[in-house]
């Protein structure tokens, strides 16, 4: 309320034509807008078998994320988001995803969990948040907030209907306490699923307009692309990524030059080994997180 909310502040140095866009497109699902990228699984791949073979152990998923993040530290303005036709800059950087909690038992039952970024991490920070998060949610009985407050809402007939619509009420105009906040998922700066991990396609997955969300990667199984390369045609593998984005967060040209970090670090993840030389904050609203280590 009054410009503050526990997962940011309002702003409102914006151009106008950007700024009007929430009166015209009130909700994310009226502004989406769909993008196709064909990462270069072969470079990804290269680097993840040279860091395996230094005993480090890093997935596609997480270059992915760590490009993400290295790229908001370039680009702020990605990281905001809309509520009540209002722009807001995210005190955080937040990735969502859902898992199976047993990966080899598609009966297990799948759960939701958000990781908290610093925007200095790198691949092996990101790698250790996301690893320290699926084994804190991982295994058939273990429970997680939210999977503790989904079976309490549906042990009751017709209290979910109104826990969310008070929720959604709550955060329309800011007043959602911030742990609440933190264990919500879809209050995220990205949210993430693999489906080549379960054997499926990529696909372009639709952007929540409970929460916060402005940004959806969906990864999907490996492509062949016939290129021409020094004048010979061959096979070359791609993975591919739906990308949902909310148009009405920044300008064009801002998403112009995220896509392009996002790129250029999923090409070159050993730009992501060490920490950035400097970081931008949306708004000089600065936040940091502590690494795993520093956590234990």
């Amino acid at each position: 309320m009054f410009g503050r909310r526990a997962d940011g502040r309002r702003i409102s140095n914006i151009d106008p034509t950007v700024r009007i866009t929430p009166y015209l497109m009130p909700m994310r699902c009226d502004a989406q807008v769909f993008l196709q990228h064909r990462a270069d699984y072969e470079k990804m791949a290269r680097y993840i078998a040279q860091q395996s073979a230094k005993g480090e152990k890093i997935t596609f998923m997480q270059i992915i994320i760590a490009a993400f993040v290295r790229s908001i530290s370039e680009n702020p303005e990605i990281n905001r988001f809309i509520m009540n036709k209002q722009f807001y800059a995210r005190n955080n950087c937040t990735v969502s995803f859902t898992l199976l909690k047993d990966p080899q038992d598609a009966e297990s039952g799948e759960t939701a969990t958000k990781i908290k970024f610093d925007l200095t991490d790198t691949i092996y920070d990101v790698r250790d948040r996301i690893n320290l998060a699926i084994q804190n949610n991982r295994g058939v009985e273990t429970q997680n907030f939210l999977d503790k407050l989904l079976n309490l809402l549906f042990s009751i007939p017709g209290l979910p209907t109104c826990i969310v619509g008070i929720v959604r009420l709550l955060d329309r105009y800011g007043l959602v306490p911030g742990a609440l906040l933190d264990e919500i998922p879809f209050h995220t700066s990205m949210y993430i699923t693999n489906n080549a991990s379960i054997g499926l396609h990529h696909v372009n997955h639709h952007i929540y307009n409970f929460g916060s969300t402005s940004l959806f990667f969906g990864m999907g199984l490996l492509e062949k692309v016939a290129v021409v390369e020094n004048g010979a045609t061959r096979m070359k593998r791609y993975l591919p990524i739906g990308i949902t984005a909310d148009e009405r967060v920044c300008s064009g040209a801002h998403y112009a030059g995220f896509f392009a970090s996002m790129v250029k670090y999923m090409d070159h993840p050993e730009l992501l080994e060490t920490p950035p030389e400097s970081v931008k904050f949306d708004g000089k609203l600065e936040y940091h997180v502590p690494k795993v280590s520093e956590q234990k």
